[in-house]
C-alpha cells in the first residue's frame, strides 16, 4: 500500500539552510519535496502552479520576510517557520503556524514538527466530527474514533491549530481533536483555566514563569498574552503572585 505524501516546499535565502531542510524532507517517508525556494517570489510561482500542503519558511529573508510573506497569502498551506531567533515564536502564533524550528535545526525536532502536520491532515481526512464533555476533574474528547479521558490537572495548555485543537499534557503527550477553542472553553472550569490569546487557553495552576507578557512552559514554549485578554490575566496575577 502506497503512503499518501504531504507536498512540501522549503524556503530559505541561505543555500546551506534550504538544502538542509530539503534533505530532511526527503528523509521522511510521508513528505514529498516539490521545490527549494530562495525567496518569496520563487515560492509564489510554485504555489501558483502546484498544490502545496506544507511550507517550511525562514523568517529572516531579504525584500520580504517569511512572516510578511505568509500573512500575504489568501489560502495558506500548513506553516512551519524556521528561524535563528526564539523571540519570533510568538509572532508565529499570530499567523497560526503549526510550529517553529530554531536553527541549527536537528532532524528529531524537524520530524516532530512534520508529525504535527501529519496528525492534523490525518484527522481532517477522517471527516469525523469530534465532541467534548467534562466532569469535575476530567475532560472527555473524541479523537481518531476513540474517546479519551484526560485529567484536567494534567493539562498545561490548549492551542488552536486551524479547525483543530491541541491539548498539551504535562507528560509531553498531546491529544488532537476537531473542536473550536471557544467550544472547549465553555466546558472548562473558569477558575482553573483562562483564555489568554485567541489561540491559547492555559491551566492557571501550571503557570510558574511569566516573561514580558508571555507565559513560559518547560523553558521553551512561549505563549503570548494578547491585549484582548491582558486585563483579566493581570488581575489574576495580582491576586495570586507575590
Amino acid at each position: 500500500m502506497s503512503i499518501m505524501k504531504i507536498s512540501c516546499i522549503a524556503i530559505d535565502d541561505e543555500p546551506l539552510a534550504v538544502k538542509k531542510i530539503a534533505g530532511y524532507i526527503q528523509k521522511v517517508p510521508f513528505l514529498e519535496l516539490v521545490a527549494e525556494c530562495r525567496n518569496a517570489s520563487e515560492a509564489m510561482i510554485v504555489l501558483g502552479e502546484k498544490d502545496i500542503q506544507l511550507m517550511f519558511v525562514d523568517i529572516n529573508m531579504p525584500d520580504i520576510s517569511g512572516m510578511e510573506f505568509v500573512k500575504s497569502l489568501t489560502n495558506k498551506p500548513y506553516i512551519v517557520f524556521t528561524t535563528a531567533y526564539s523571540e519570533y515564536a510568538v509572532d508565529g502564533f499570530q499567523v497560526e503556524a503549526i510550529d517553529y524550528l530554531l536553527k541549527p535545526i536537528t532532524f528529531p525536532n524537524f520530524l516532530k514538527a512534520a508529525n504535527k502536520v501529519k496528525t492534523l491532515i490525518d484527522l481532517k481526512a477522517t471527516g469525523q466530527k469530534e465532541s467534548v464533555r467534562t466532569t469535575a476533574n476530567h475532560l472527555f474528547v473524541k479523537s481518531e474514533y476513540k474517546l479519551i479521558r484526560i485529567n484536567l490537572d494534567d493539562i498545561e495548555y490548549i492551542e488552536s491549530q486551524h479547525e483543530y485543537i491541541k491539548i498539551q499534557l504535562g507528560n509531553s503527550k498531546q491529544v488532537m481533536t476537531q473542536l473550536s477553542l471557544s467550544s472547549i472553553e465553555e466546558q472548562l472550569p473558569s477558575d482553573r483555566f483562562m483564555r489568554v490569546h485567541r489561540s491559547f487557553i492555559v491551566n492557571l495552576a501550571k503557570i510558574s514563569v511569566i516573561e514580558r507578557n508571555r507565559i513560559v512552559f518547560d523553558g521553551k514554549v512561549y505563549i503570548p498574552v494578547s491585549e484582548q485578554y491582558k486585563e483579566r490575566f493581570q488581575e489574576y496575577i495580582k491576586g495570586n503572585f507575590v
